[in-house]
């Protein structure tokens, strides 16, 4: 199911990471999130992506509002988008954005590293979209 996932929105992901390396070739490494953030929203609106920026997500346990969180895009209303501006990406940083894709129940993410010499990204897939081979 990951891969029919991946297919279905792959036309997406690669205008998304396009308009990434745009940033990062003119910018390079080096700014605050927030810069690549602004600079990220000017190339979406080139190419006529449909996105928001600072989206919030109520979390809840138990039934219970807990707290909220914010995802640095949503794209096409399908596709989220977590920003990066740090030397090296950790597990944690995916461990992040895996929990956003469970919070605001999507199918699939990216995390961009902008941080890095040469920008980085990760194609993220929700659990529950991944299917289980047996041997």
């Amino acid at each position: 199911m990951g891969d029919i996932v991946i297919k279905e929105n792959e036309h997406i992901t690669h205008k998304i990471i396009g308009c990434a390396m745009n940033v990062h070739n003119k910018l390079g490494n080096g700014f605050q999130e927030v810069i690549y953030q602004r600079c990220l929203s000017i190339e979406f609106k080139k190419i006529g992506l449909i996105f928001e920026r600072e989206r919030k997500q109520l979390i809840y346990y138990d039934g219970i509002e807990v707290g909220t969180r914010r995802v640095d895009f949503l794209v096409e209303n399908k596709i989220l988008v977590e920003l990066k501006a740090i030397i090296k990406l950790e597990n944690v940083h995916l461990a992040q954005a895996i929990n956003y894709l469970e919070a605001f129940n999507l199918p699939i993410g990216l995390l961009i590293n902008f941080g890095a010499t040469k920008l980085e990204f990760k194609r993220l897939i929700k659990k529950s979209c991944l299917s289980v081979s047996s041997f």
